[in-house]
This record gives C-alpha cells, sequence and structure tokens, in this order.
C-alpha cells in the first residue's frame, strides 16, 4: 500500500470514529445478567432443567425488566398450577439461530460452500438484547448454538476472511475487539454479560499482524493503545508477587525468579451457561465447590474445555486442577504478544520501550525452555507449578513454541517425530493421547490446532509432514461436507465414519474457524484444490 497523506487521513478518521465508539457506548455494569439479576428463578430454571442446552436460558432476552419478572416469579411460584416452563416462554424471548433457515446448496463445492457461508455468519453492529453486550461493527459468529463472537475462534475465522477479500470485515471484527478492551479492560470469552469474567487464549496481536499484511504496519500504531491494556489485564498483578505470595490471577512466580502466566476467572460460581454442568462436576467430585469452578472456568478461559490436560488423573474432570498449571501454549501467545509491543514501540521511536519488552520476551522463553521442555520425552509440556514438574500429558499445545519459532532445532525436531508417530490419524493430528468422554481429547481434531501444527512444522522445514497433515484434514472435511452438507466445529480424526463427540454439547455446524482454516491451507497448498473443488458426490458416510 502506497504511503502518503490519504493513508494517514483514512488512518485517522478510523481513530476518530473508533474513539466516538468508545464514549457513546452503553456501560457495560449496566447490561443484563442473567445469573445474578434472576437468582433463584436463573437457578431453578436451570437445574430442573427446563431447557436441553444450559445455555438457552442464559441468552434469552427478557421481556420485562428483570426484577419485576422475579417479582412476579416469587408470587406465583407456590401456587398450586404453576408451570416453569410455562413461565419462562411468557417472560422471555427465546434466542434464535438465523443461520437455521440457511439451506445448503449440494451441489455447490466445499469451497463455495463456505463462501455463501460468509454472510449467513455475519451479525450486524447494535444487534443487541439480553446478555449480549452489543457492538459497534459487524462480525462473524462460529454458528449454530454460537451465536456471538468469541476471541479466539475469530483470528481463524480470520484467515478465511483474509483469503475471500475481506478485509473489511477483518478490520470490523478487530476494531470490535479493541472496544471490548477499551470498555470492559480485556476481551472477554464472548460478547455476552456472562463472559465478562474471563477471556480466552489472547490471539488479538495475532489479529494484528495479519491487518498488517492487508493493510500496512501502521495498524499496530493505530491499535496499539488496545495491544497495551489487553498486554496490562493478563499480566494484571505481576508487581504484588513475592516468595510468600507468589500468585495474583493469571500470575505466578516461580522459585526461580521466573514469571509466567495461567488461565484464570474472578468468579467461583457455576457459569451461566452451563450451569446444571458445573454444579452436578462440583457435587460429584467431592471436593470444595469453589474450588472447582474456578478450575471449570479457567478451562473455560483456555478455550480447550474440557480435556484430559487439566486433569489430575489425566481421564477425569472431577479431577479438574487448572489454575496449579502454567500452560505452554498461553505463555507463547504472550511472548508473540511482547514481540509484537517492542515492535510497537520501535515504531514510535521508544527504543528504551523496545528493549524492555524485548527483555520481557527474552526472559518468558527462557523461561518456557526451562520448565516446559521434558528433555528425556523430546516434547513440551504444560508445568503444574504446584508440584513442581511438568504435567507430562502430551497435547498439540505442544506446538505453540514452534509455531513462534521459541524452540530449538533439535526440539522441533522431536516434537516433529512425536506428532508423526503418535499424534497423526487418518483425518489429520488428534488433539491428545487420551480417550476420555471430553471433546478436547482423542480421537477428536480442530481446526485451529491443525493450523497452528502445520505453521509450527513449515518454520522449522519439516515440510512433508505440515503437507501430509493438510491434505488428510482437507480429504476430512471434504468428505463430511459430501456426506452432511456441513462444515463442523471438529471432527473425528481416528475413525473417518464416526463423528466428533464428547463434551457438553453436540457437534455444531456452521462453522466459522473450520471454513477459514480451510480456505487458509487451500491457499497455502493450492494442489489440495482438486480434492475440496471437485464435483460434489453425496455419499452416506454416517
Amino acid at each position: 500500500m502506497k504511503q502518503g497523506k490519504s493513508k494517514k487521513s483514512y488512518f485517522l478518521l478510523n481513530l476518530i470514529l473508533l474513539l466516538l465508539s468508545y464514549i457513546f457506548a452503553p456501560s457495560v455494569q449496566a447490561q443484563y445478567r442473567p445469573e445474578t439479576d434472576l437468582q433463584e428463578l436463573f437457578r431453578d430454571v436451570q437445574l430442573q432443567p427446563i431447557f436441553p442446552d444450559s445455555k438457552t436460558f442464559a441468552d434469552c432476552v427478557p421481556l420485562r425488566e428483570p426484577e419485576q419478572i422475579l417479582q412476579a416469579y416469587r408470587e406465583q411460584r407456590e401456587h398450586p398450577n404453576f408451570n416453569l416452563k410455562e413461565f419462562v416462554l411468557q417472560h422471555f424471548l427465546l434466542p434464535t439461530q438465523p443461520s437455521s433457515n440457511f439451506t445448503t446448496d449440494t451441489s455447490l463445492s466445499v469451497t463455495a460452500h463456505i463462501r455463501q457461508l460468509w454472510p449467513v455468519l455475519t451479525r450486524m453492529p447494535d444487534e443487541s438484547g439480553g446478555s449480549l453486550l452489543p457492538l459497534p461493527h459487524a462480525y462473524v459468529v462460529p454458528g449454530s448454538r454460537f451465536q456471538e463472537i468469541y476471541y479466539w475462534d475469530s483470528f481463524f475465522t480470520m484467515l478465511g476472511l483474509q483469503v475471500s477479500g475481506e478485509t473489511a470485515l477483518i478490520q470490523n471484527m478487530v476494531d470490535n475487539f479493541s472496544h471490548l478492551i477499551h470498555t470492559t479492560g480485556h476481551i472477554p470469552n464472548g460478547n455476552r454479560s456472562y463472559y465478562l469474567s474471563r477471556s480466552q487464549p489472547p490471539f488479538y496481536a495475532l489479529m494484528l499482524h495479519l491487518l498488517t499484511q492487508e493493510m500496512g504496519r501502521e495498524v499496530l500504531l493505530k491499535y496499539a493503545s488496545a495491544l497495551r491494556k489487553e498486554y496490562a489485564f493478563w499480566m494484571d498483578g505481576t508487581e504484588s508477587l513475592t516468595a510468600a505470595n507468589p500468585t495474583h490471577r493469571r500470575m505466578v512466580l516461580l522459585p526461580d525468579g521466573s514469571i509466567l502466566n495461567r488461565y484464570w476467572d474472578d468468579q467461583p460460581a457455576p457459569r451461566p451457561e452451563a450451569y446444571k454442568e458445573d454444579v452436578h462436576i462440583a457435587q460429584e467430585s467431592g471436593r470444595n465447590s469453589e474450588e472447582v469452578y474456578r478450575h471449570i472456568r479457567a478451562a473455560a478461559e483456555s478455550g480447550w474445555d474440557f480435556s484430559s490436560r487439566w486433569f489430575a488423573d489425566a481421564q477425569n474432570l472431577s479431577t479438574i486442577h487448572t489454575t496449579d498449571i502454567l500452560p505452554v501454549d498461553l505463555n507463547s501467545l504472550l511472548f508473540h504478544m511482547e514481540l509484537t509491543l517492542a515492535e510497537v514501540a520501535e515504531l514510535e521511536g521508544n527504543n528504551s520501550e523496545a528493549r524492555l519488552y524485548r527483555q520481557k520476551a527474552k526472559a518468558r522463553r527462557k523461561a518456557v525452555l526451562r520448565h516446559m521442555w521434558h528433555e528425556a520425552d523430546g516434547f513440551f509440556y504444560d508445568y503444574d507449578f504446584v508440584k513442581g514438574s511438568t504435567t507430562n500429558i502430551p497435547t498439540l499445545a505442544a506446538v505453540f513454541p514452534l509455531y513462534f519459532c521459541m524452540a530449538k532445532r533439535p526440539q522441533a525436531a522431536a516434537v516433529a517425530e512425536r506428532l508423526q508417530n503418535d499424534f497423526l490419524k487418518p483425518g489429520g493430528l488428534a488433539t491428545t493421547l487420551v480417550h476420555t468422554d471430553q471433546q478436547w481429547d482423542k480421537p477428536n481434531g480442530w481446526a485451529p490446532l491443525q493450523w497452528m501444527s502445520i505453521q509450527a512444522l513449515r518454520n522449522y522445514d519439516h515440510q512433508d509432514l505440515a503437507r501430509d497433515i493438510a491434505t488428510r484434514w482437507i480429504t476430512l472435511g471434504t468428505e463430511v461436507h459430501e456426506s452432511t452438507g456441513k462444515m463442523v466445529e471438529k471432527y473425528n480424526v481416528e475413525d473417518l465414519e464416526l463423528e466428533a463427540g464428547g463434551g457438553e454439547y453436540p457437534n455444531q455446524d456452521g462453522f466459522g474457524w473450520t471454513n477459514g482454516v480451510f480456505l487458509k491451507l487451500l491457499s497455502l497448498y493450492p494442489e489440495l484444490r482438486p480434492i475440496a473443488e471437485r464435483e460434489p458426490v453425496l455419499m452416506d458416510r454416517r
């Protein structure tokens, strides 16, 4: 892009518009919060349960002021003929899925199907109500039960939007995340009031770099204040860490002086969108309920909800201990954020600040390699700082140090060998090596982890393995589309005759990040296009 006055004017105009959106944004504090505003009504609806999916009631829109509905409930619930479901249907508008009216054109190839889905999955600004936090710009949702923007999902969705030439929509989504940073102090899990107490894997810096590919490095200057605020959220409490008090929210000080991050959530209570599930797990665990809720919510912040990587026995959700763990993927993402902040400072001409952030990144890399690399296994693991050792639960999170070029070449070679020998399945890479009833475990494969793994391998010149993974993933996605007409949230990469499963809800279709990674891989490996763009032949695979 050419440099000049027109470009500067363009960025200035956008900055002014963004600032105005912050100034006139509705107060987050005034946002409807179903779990607190409805009190025992919310609890009773979720525990009966009135709806099969706990997220349904959390997303309902009250038709009157919540306190009026609660008062009516208190007055009517003791009546002999009171029916709770009828009461809910009378006082709330149920959430809808705009994409439910979309019918797949089975004559289209999978790539044409994905491009047809972008407008179906796009939501307009100010579409708000109930627990939904309004956003100033258009955005893309994952689909099905997920009718709001999600943090880390969106980066992988943006990869496909980039291939589709949807630069304006990418910028809209970045502007929305910047809006959330400035109005809530961070990027929440999603734009729902019940997500405000936690975030998700911090991909904001990667989104900015993606946008620079289309609009130039000035993008980093435009969003510098938001990036600094996002980093401050993750690093909150660093200054208060001592040997006597080594933890604060997402920060952990290790005995050797290393400072690393963990996932966290400020609310030790059942998640509103999975209320009955969390209550049951806490009861079954026999542990302190608040402790269990904190670990569950921290795992939700990780995006891997749920996985054996968070379980003390590597099998059962009741043993979850997420906040004891320093995740290798999170700390790799923050390493990249620190390098991005150094780049921003250099663009601003602030060399001392640039050096500071590079020192932080260097220290983080040193700590990751020291505490998360297992020499005997030749693999990166999460670190249990309570036990003072790696968890030794193999997961695809191990590719993140390779993705960000933190690993040494012999380490990368060892990780590649482990992927080849243990994780590679007929449909791509399995998420873990453990079979559980959780969705972030074997036999499931997920689009974002295929992308991170493929790019990680390419960074260290393991080209053949990267291409093999991409080929298997594209083939599986194409065949599932041909048999079902859908792009789904996750896939069974082990047994190609079976659907992916596990977790708290059925496999979802749509699906934002699957679409994005699919298109991006085809742009990376054009030789795979004949697989994805062949004439569809519907077959019964399932």
